[in-house]
């Protein structure tokens, strides 16, 4: 219970900043597709191999990944790369008061982000499918990179190596009397090993899968409770009847 309440004490701290930077620019809708198991799949690989490194999903088990498609063999020999055992939960292995030294604070736990992360400007999935596909150089940086839709983000840009090197295209628009900088692209300085759209769709299938990591129960949930509702209808219908066989000679 103690590590549950420190981890939305730190998701909490992440929402500050984006609920901060929610003024500055509005959040692109996020392809959620929970139900797309190869998207689940392809965003729990990526989930490892950048945001692990860096940030735990300390309530997240390896094995639950089978809900999703994979064998316990698959996730042993793709998903594991040190002495983790299968049935563990996804914690990173970096030194926390190093991380502190090195970006300002402890990387938080990623297990309820894409919930915990809902704002005026959409849902945590939003804000994550926005925020990964927004960083740019800024040499003024500690880390090199600053972010639009968190600005001075203690974070590097972990998919840069995909992505390429982008910076953002200003253009100046009149508010309130006033000139000021939108917005208006971005410009590739270095090309990444994948395109913009093949680059966003692997953003989507990260933001996919830790949406499904979030609530791994939420699609049987779903089901579940459709099938509640045809059943209360039935009975809706069977009682309906029943009532009125009843009363019919009642005058």
């Amino acid at each position: 219970m103690k590590k549950l309440i420190l981890t939305l004490i730190a998701a909490l701290g992440v929402v500050a900043g984006a609920q901060a930077a929610e003024g500055g620019i509005a959040w692109d809708k996020a392809p959620v597709r929970t139900n797309d198991l190869a998207s689940l799949q392809n965003g729990a690989k990526l989930f490892v191999n950048y945001c692990l490194n860096c940030h735990s999903a300390a309530f997240m088990r390896y094995n639950r990944l089978t809900d999703i498609g994979l064998t316990e063999q698959q996730i042993k020999d793709n998903l594991l790369f040190s002495t983790e055992k299968v049935g563990e939960t996804m914690k990173a292995n970096i030194d926390p008061k190093q991380a502190k030294e090195w970006f300002g604070a402890n990387p938080p736990d990623l297990t309820l982000a894409a919930r915990a992360l809902a704002g005026h400007g959409g849902t945590g999935a939003d804000y994550l499918y926005t925020y990964l596909r927004t960083f740019y150089r800024d040499e003024s940086k500690a880390t090199g990179w600053n972010n639009l839709a968190f600005p001075s983000v203690g974070m590097p840009n972990v998919l840069w190596e995909l992505q390429g090197e982008r910076r953002p295209v200003y253009t100046k628009v009149e508010q309130h009397g006033h000139e000021t900088d939108v917005i208006s692209g971005w410009e590739q300085v270095k090309p990444g090993t994948l395109a913009p759209l093949q680059f966003d769709q692997a953003v989507g299938d990260l933001v996919n899968y830790m949406q499904w990591m979030a609530e791994p129960a939420q699609n049987t949930r779903v089901r579940v409770g459709v099938w509640v509702l045809l059943f209360l209808v039935m009975s809706l219908v069977f009682v309906w009847r029943l009532n009125a066989a009843y009363w019919k000679d009642v005058k």
